[in-house]
């Protein structure tokens, strides 16, 4: 039985601005001169918006759900910030072939908001502007771009919102259905780590799965059909944490559909068959399990036991921008933040002093932005940490939003395939819960009155 995440292992990446590709090394040449997969992305075209022979009205009722409505309006803006987060021109007819499933997808939503609703539970607004940091940083944006970008495009922020307030609503939810059976004994954490040692030298995986449920297993068409269209797009250059978040029923959804690294026994069979042949970054056809279809990609392979790593300790301080970075025609106070960060370089010899230059500009980033594996790093940030010496100052790494320096304190090298008590009652806690949550789940879809409306069964036909 596969084991789908529910406590999600979202790590804040304080370096995730400056790993920006082409764009920081274009940003830093044209201010210093002022100063002194394995398929290609295709070409762009222009993107194409929502569009339908003929446009429905925006409060066209679609369904009820335990006399809760479903509008046209619900589907058309969560298909908006499907275009807006993949970045990709997408045609009239893939937005076509999707709304089945996001009509069945917000349906299960309606089911479980009743169901957080009915049980008390309060999701605080901190806990999902945290998600959506995080979402920001797994995915190299700097703070509150994504809330500009839903807003400049005329996605309403309510829509992101009410998504991972369900995610995370139903989490305590299922905290609560599992109650004392939720407790990971020290019996069974000694089980688990038994069965890990008879397991040393095989195959582990690093992964991240999209999980498509399939209602009627006699009638799956359209979850196929929307499952291929979901590939198609992750191939063009959809991020595949973001399409994750939005369309995977897994609940690994609001980690970005990361399930860590999992041995074989913890996957269905047919998944371990695909993922054993799939190259790294590669994204897998549709893989049919039990319940429905599995998109797999695999960050990493290794064996069960041994993967020897570099741990690297480090410090950042950051100079803020007091306006985005124009390449082309950088501000007065950007070329003196550069001036400022150059002097610093070559006066910065220990972490405690760049620690204290970063308080001293506001602490606008994290001075320690936590213990990295180097190995996992972004190819250009690796290439920057890797060679740069002890109680050395980098360069001055710019991007659109500031300027950071960095200074290594310390590496270590250990085996991180070993797992801590802690990390493996996660993963006995993840098992229990996943099957909570399919449990339940079918529980609240059988004692629900649904009404389909014409209109939708019109789109899921």
């Amino acid at each position: 039985m596969t084991s789908r995440t529910l406590f999600p292992r979202v790590t804040t990446v304080a370096l995730a601005a400056l790993t920006m590709g082409a764009s920081l090394a274009m940003a830093s040449t044209a201010l210093a001169a002022h100063h002194g997969h394995a398929n290609p992305p295709p070409a762009k075209t222009a993107t194409t918006t929502p569009a339908a022979d003929a446009t429905p009205p925006d409060d066209q009722i679609l369904a009820v759900i335990n006399g809760q409505v479903l509008t046209q309006r619900d589907v058309d803006n969560r298909e908006r910030l499907f275009v807006l987060s993949t970045g990709l021109p997408v045609s009239p007819d893939v937005l076509k072939r999707m709304r089945g499933q996001i009509v069945h997808q917000l349906i299960d939503e309606r089911l479980k908001t009743q169901e957080i609703l009915k049980r008390h539970i309060n999701v605080e607004p901190q806990q999902i502007a945290e998600t959506i940091s995080n979402i920001e940083a797994r995915n190299g944006m700097p703070k509150n771009a994504l809330r500009d970008r839903l807003a400049k495009d005329s996605v309403s922020l309510t829509t992101l919102i009410d998504q991972i307030r369900v995610q995370i609503g139903w989490m305590q939810v299922l905290r609560e259905q599992l109650g004392e059976g939720g407790r990971i004994t020290a019996i069974q954490i000694a089980q688990r780590e038994q069965a890990l040692q008879a397991e040393q030298g095989r195959p582990q995986y690093m992964m991240s799965e999209i999980f498509v449920p399939v209602p009627d297993p006699r009638h799956d068409e359209n979850e196929l059909a929307f499952t291929r269209t979901i590939i198609s797009q992750l191939r063009a250059g959809a991020p595949f944490p973001i399409v994750a978040a939005q369309f995977s029923q897994d609940q690994s959804a609001l980690d970005g559909g990361s399930k860590g690294w999992v041995q074989e026994d913890n996957l269905d069979p047919q998944v371990v068959d695909i993922v054993r042949q799939m190259p790294i970054g590669a994204i897998s056809n549709p893989i049919q399990v039990a319940g429905g279809f599995v998109i797999a990609t695999v960050q990493a392979k290794r064996t069960v036991g041994k993967q020897m790593g570099t741990l690297v300790s480090m410090r950042q301080a950051f100079f803020p921008f007091d306006a985005p970075l124009n390449p082309q025609a950088p501000t007065p106070q950007q070329r003196s933040m550069l001036e400022h960060a150059t002097k610093a370089t070559q006066s910065i010899h220990s972490c405690d002093e760049m620690e204290a230059l970063n308080k001293s500009l506001g602490e606008k980033r994290p001075s320690n932005p936590g213990t990295q594996v180097l190995e996992r790093l972004m190819p250009q940030m690796r290439s920057i940490i890797e060679p740069l010496p002890l109680n050395k100052a980098s360069h001055p790494l710019i991007s659109v939003d500031g300027i950071a320096l960095l200074i290594v304190c310390d590496r270590q090298q250990k085996n991180l395939a070993q797992q801590s008590p802690s990390e493996i009652a996660d993963q006995l806690m993840n098992e229990r819960v996943e099957q909570a949550s399919r449990q339940l789940q079918r529980d609240l879809q059988r004692r629900a009155v649904i009404d389909m409306r014409p209109a939708a069964r019109s789109i899921l036909n």
